[in-house]
């Protein structure tokens, strides 16, 4: 008879426990919660849980380096283009449907609720490259002043929607909308 745990390698396993810590990690905080509430909520054993992540942190590391990995398949296609308002536009498209279809309000909320547990994850420092060179394919150093800062605000609009506004009855819909809204009106200029 076999001592082996069993373990779960069913597709959509992985994000199933990223989405649960997430939500744990958001609730609770991340220092208070722990890998075995994580595999209770998820109705698993703890050697399940293991066999995809073997700490808190790689959770948290997986999350950002799939956000990261996202971005440079983005990059990649905008690198080499001319940085028109046209190109502008399509590449603050992409990047607000880039963030609907990674749930990123979910990290932007965990980011947000954890602050100085996050500072410390190295993925952190991926992440803030990767931002940068965002910035750099939207605007040159050579552009006006004026332009630069507009370019990173439209970055940040796609972002901030999660916590500067606090409204509850305001729906996730809306937030994306008058988000991508006010970032397509900061790049036009």
């Amino acid at each position: 008879m076999s001592t082996e745990p069993i373990v779960d390698d069913t597709p959509g396993t992985r994000e199933r426990i990223q989405r649960v810590a997430l939500e744990l990690f958001t609730e609770q905080g991340y220092e208070a919660t722990s890998l075995r509430e994580i595999a209770e909520r998820l109705g698993v054993t703890k050697a399940a849980l293991y066999y995809h992540f073997k700490t808190k942190e790689d959770i948290v590391t997986s999350l950002v380096e799939g956000q990261v990995a996202n971005l440079n398949d983005l990059l990649d296609l905008v690198q080499d283009q001319p940085r028109t308002v046209e190109t502008r536009r399509e590449f603050i498209r992409r990047y607000a449907e880039q963030l609907r279809m990674g749930g990123h309000e979910r990290l932007i909320r965990f980011f947000e609720r954890n602050p100085t547990v996050t500072q410390s994850f190295k993925s952190g420092g991926h992440m803030r490259d990767r931002m940068i060179a965002i910035l750099n394919n939207l605007s040159a150093p050579t552009d006006p002043l004026p332009d630069q800062i507009r370019c990173s605000l439209a970055i940040f609009a796609l972002h901030a929607t999660w916590f500067v506004v606090r409204d509850p009855s305001v729906t996730e819909d809306e937030r994306r909308a008058a988000s991508l809204e006010v970032a397509l009106d900061l790049v036009t200029r």
